[in-house]
């Protein structure tokens, strides 16, 4: 069965990370679609309850369709070390919460050093995974999955991109995610991947 396609021109972005915001309203200048942020709407983050990437992404997504009456991507990725059995995984952004309640990936990132640190003989390879949802209002939702794969490298290397970026090195590459350009990353990245069966599946190209 063809998964539906996206014929609007609005599009809900449905996350509060300023960092996913932007590399997804890049991956989309292409297609003159205007995004909106869930931020900017005042759309709550639900809470993510799901088991997987592609139940949290589809959750996100439901609810910010639903709540604007506009069709809504959202987003779920995560870093999975080999070493650590898949962790931080689906759990990533709950690693870098702090005991003040706010996020910090500099706090994350050492976890996962420190974690790894425990278990030398551990591979320190590693895969960013993203989950895409499409959802709209009606309740109707198309979803896909990307991956990248890469090692782990200690210390921290380059000051870009967001999250875990400056710690995953991709397989074959010199640079981390977070020494990358900003462009370079979007050709090869898990969001990238999962970007791209999106558009094949849901957008005119």
């Amino acid at each position: 069965m063809a998964a539906r396609k996206f014929t609007d021109r609005k599009l809900v972005i449905a996350s509060h990370n300023k960092g996913k915001l932007v590399e997804i309203a890049d991956l989309l200048a292409a297609f003159e679609v205007e995004t909106l942020g869930a931020d900017a709407l005042g759309l709550p983050e639900p809470e993510e309850t799901g088991s997987s990437f592609i139940a949290n992404a589809e959750l996100k997504a439901l609810a910010s369709a639903t709540a604007s009456g506009l069709p809504a991507l959202a987003d779920d990725s995560g870093l999975a070390v080999d070493g650590l059995d898949g962790a931080p995984g689906i759990y990533s952004a709950r690693w870098a919460q702090t005991a003040r309640g706010e996020r910090d990936f500099q706090f994350a990132m050492h976890k996962v050093h420190m974690a790894l640190a425990q278990k030398p003989d551990a591979p320190r390879t590693a895969s960013f995974i993203c989950a895409l949802s499409l959802a709209w209002p009606d309740g109707h939702v198309e979803s896909f999955e990307g991956k990248v794969s890469g090692t782990l490298v200690w210390p921290l290397r380059g000051l870009n991109g967001f999250g875990y970026d400056p710690m995953f090195l991709p397989l074959g590459g010199d640079l981390t995610f977070g020494e990358m350009d900003p462009a370079a990353k979007h050709a090869i990245s898990h969001r990238a991947d999962a970007f791209q069966q999106l558009v094949e599946q849901c957008f005119e190209v």
